[in-house]
């Protein structure tokens, strides 16, 4: 396959400089010449890259599974699929990985941003010797865009006061639209575009996936319509199909009584669909059910009802997902130059997520602060699911089923359900294999250098000053055209959360440490870790563990795990897990930093989580000066978080309201008996909380001009962190509401003067 030509590689280029004649005057100096905007290489593809969130390798139906998807079925169709193609396991790392070419924990990515800890592996800010595509493609005369998902900023970075070199705009991204974080409440989003906070939605049939297509289709149009000469680099990260699963309910009703057979039963249809599609050998084997999860046939018909419903809100999810990218590449296809439009569709940063627990979720926060759900509870909520009332989530044992015909989930490294994600690409003008598989073994570092090879741009080795770090991955351009060409790389290292792999030359040792749908880990000792052996170029599932009768194999790639553990700088292995999201525990940066008192003014709203004040496991007080109006004295004067956990204290016909919504499970109010007086009122909201470790219980007082009008107890308090993905706002109510007795936006009538929060103590012992 030929190749445009090279580019630099040291980028920026030098500033022009005049190299004819200068005389006196212009008159006798040789004639003005401008310098010229940077020009893409000849021939140089445009580019649209789309990454579905938390998706299995058996979910879709272009690789097997019951989840429509139309707009991949057609993208493979004419172009290429790719089933040896991997991920890490986690969303954060993948995605760092993706727009650098360099492995996780080279980039500093050895976990989500929630999870950084200060090793050079694991920090979460983006290496400057990291640079990424968007910056590169753009300094080579691309025009670039990222649309949706970004969980690639340091926490810390994400609120107003910046900095910003860290947001897509300041990693070669000219326009972003979408959301900061893991996952977003789809039906009531907290969005920036560039770095301004984007207004809610009055749209009653608002759907996140839907904005962020349209927004797609809005910038492409529009940037070739200005520059139709100049190529698109169209980064698309949905927030679909990662939690919560808000789906459409026109969408759910299409999949009522598809999945009553079960999950075991879906793995073995799904498993001789891709047999039949050729994904997969034909002697492929089911692995065994991962150790932990439950049979469907052991489940009773309530359970049984519940748990297919769960899966029918999720497929619904996901087709929909496709649906609405279908439109994005519709849009791109329209374009004149729609032939020479690289399509990379990405089914997922990770396997299927098994995070709702064995009983599944109607809130994943409770999962992250360390607590697990009951089923029977679930099931009041059954007609609720996928509305806006829930942050719900499948069960585990669904998500396994995803992942056919692989062993374990999202998180589990160490095995391909963890890693295998389906990767089709479609170019028209290049691909001629039209429908055809590539089985070369792939992993997620590898796009960069061969988009760097396809379009004809060199990898700096010198970007805005900052010597590069190599690219880790290699091109596999070469199998374009070839179906039986070699993949690049012999070796590849998987490491997450101690979830340990290593791939050598068809074999692969993998080490699962932890089951991803426990949030309580106990002591580990890696030297102990149990290895289990396979040999892939024979056996694509990891069905059959040949430890026992390949000791020297399987002690040859341990030994190599270290070697590529030291080198990508994955040590020292940390198996911490949900106490790590509590940032102050872990001693991360911090825009509150050792201050105890934080004063707040009407206007800040959207404040993310991490630049809010930590409010869990110690005493607090909030003072709040405000006029009351004399009529209608009505709204949100403080909340931090939204329906999966946090506070909100407001007016309801005058009388002060506090709401603590402990992680949606249970939403103590304490409310005073009489409205207040109209005109200046201080309230106060003190929280005496009982010490002795994490999560405990604690007193409330409300009061008015120093007078008690309202008090009571609660048992336990949230001891990791309040919410995923909302944080604090003065003066109304962003995002999703702390409870559901009002209505969004919930703007206060009367006035604000200031806020102030004065925190206590931390009252536990912060883990090493």
């Amino acid at each position: 396959m030929s190749t445009p030509s090279r580019t630099p590689d040291i980028l920026p280029r030098p500033d022009f400089h005049f190299p004819g004649e200068v005389g006196r005057t212009y008159l006798d100096s040789d004639p003005a010449r401008f310098p010229q905007p940077v020009k893409a290489p000849d021939g140089a593809p445009n580019i649209l890259l789309i990454l579905i969130d938390d998706a299995g390798f058996g979910q879709f139906s272009t690789f097997g599974g019951a989840v429509p998807s139309p707009t991949m079925d057609t993208l493979a169709a004419e172009g290429l699929r790719f089933n040896r193609f991997h991920t890490t396991a986690l969303c954060s790392p993948t995605r760092a990985a993706l727009i650098t070419g360099r492995n996780h924990h080279s980039t500093s990515f050895a976990g989500i941003t929630e999870l950084a800890t200060g090793y050079d592996g694991y920090t979460c800010i983006l290496p400057r010797n990291c640079g990424t595509l968007g910056e590169v493609l753009r300094q080579n005369g691309y025009m670039t865009a990222w649309i949706g998902k970004n969980h690639n900023t340091p926490t810390w970075e994400t609120s107003a006061a910046g900095p910003f070199d860290r947001w897509p705009n300041g990693m070669g991204f000219d326009y972003f639209y979408g959301f900061m974080g893991g996952d977003m409440n789809h039906w009531n989003p907290i969005l920036y575009q560039n770095r301004d906070l984007v207004p809610a939605s009055a749209d009653p049939d608002y759907h996140l996936t839907t904005d962020l297509a349209d927004k797609a289709i809005d910038w492409v149009r529009q940037a070739k319509a200005i520059a139709p000469d100049r190529p698109y680099f169209l980064y698309v990260a949905t927030g679909a199909t990662h939690a919560p699963h808000h789906t459409p309910t026109d969408w759910i009703a299409k999949f009522h009584g598809q999945f009553d057979d079960g999950w075991d039963a879906y793995r073995e249809a799904t498993l001789a669909r891709q047999k039949t599609l050729g994904v997969v050998p034909a002697d492929t084997a089911l692995t065994e059910r991962s150790k932990g999860l439950p049979a469907w046939d052991t489940l009773n018909a309530e359970q049984k009802r519940l748990y297919a419903r769960m899966m029918e809100v999720f497929a619904a999810y996901g087709a929909h997902c496709d649906h609405e990218m279908g439109r994005i590449v519709a849009a791109c296809r329209a374009l004149p130059d729609a032939d020479n439009t690289l399509i990379i569709f990405i089914a997922g940063d990770n396997g299927a997520s098994a995070e709702g627990g064995l009983e599944g979720s109607l809130c994943e926060n409770l999962f992250f602060n360390g607590f697990s759900e009951h089923w029977q509870d679930n099931l009041k909520a059954i007609d609720e699911l996928g509305g806006p009332k829930h942050f719900n989530h499948f069960p585990s044992a669904w998500a396994h089923a995803m992942n056919t015909p692989f062993q374990w989930t999202k998180q589990v490294a160490s095995h391909f359900g963890g890693t295998r994600n389906p990767l089709i690409m479609s170019w028209p003008a290049r691909i001629k294999d039209k429908g055809g598989l590539r089985d070369a073994f792939l992993h997620t570092i590898d796009i960069v250098p061969t988009l760097y090879e396809l379009c004809g741009i060199t990898a700096p080795s010198v970007l805005n000053g900052i010597p590069q770090k190599p690219i880790e991955g290699a091109s596999f351009a070469h199998v374009f055209d070839d179906a039986g060409a070699a993949g690049p790389r012999r070796t590849q290292y998987f490491e997450l959360g101690c979830n340990r792999g290593l791939y050598h030359d068809g074999w692969m040792a993998s080490a699962p440490s932890f089951v991803p749908w426990d949030p309580n880990r106990q002591e580990w000792d890696p030297d102990k870790a149990v290895w289990e052996l396979y040999n892939v170029a024979e056996d694509f599932s990891q069905a059959n563990d040949l430890a026992a009768e390949h000791p020297d194999k399987l002690r040859e790639l341990q030994d190599l795990w270290w070697v590529e553990a030291a080198k990508y700088s994955v040590l020292p292995l940390d198996w911490r897990a949900t106490i790590r999201m509590n940032a102050e525990l872990m001693g991360r940066p911090s825009l509150i930093g050792h201050r105890r008192t934080m004063t707040y003014y009407p206007g800040i709203i959207g404040l993310p989580d991490a630049a809010s004040p930590p409010m869990c496991n110690k005493s607090w007080t909030i003072t709040a000066q405000i006029d009351v109006p004399a009529e209608n004295a009505n709204g949100m004067i403080i909340t931090h978080g939204g329906l999966e956990g946090g506070y909100g204290l407001y007016l309801r016909d005058g009388r002060p309201t506090f709401v603590y919504n402990f992680l949606s499970i249970d939403r103590p109010t304490f409310t005073a008996r009489d409205p207040l007086p109209a005109g200046s009122t201080t309230l106060v909201v003190d929280f005496a909380y009982d010490g002795g470790g994490m999560g405990k219980g604690g007193t409330f007082t409300l009061s008015a001009n120093g007078s008690t009008v309202a008090e009571g107890r609660v048992e336990r308090s949230i001891p990791i962190q309040f919410s995923l993905g909302e944080g604090l706002d003065i003066g109304c109510d962003v995002g999703s509401p702390i409870d559901f007795t009002y209505t969004l936006p919930f703007a206060f009538t009367g006035r604000i003067d200031h806020v102030t929060i004065e925190l206590g103590e931390l009252d536990i012992t912060p883990p090493r």
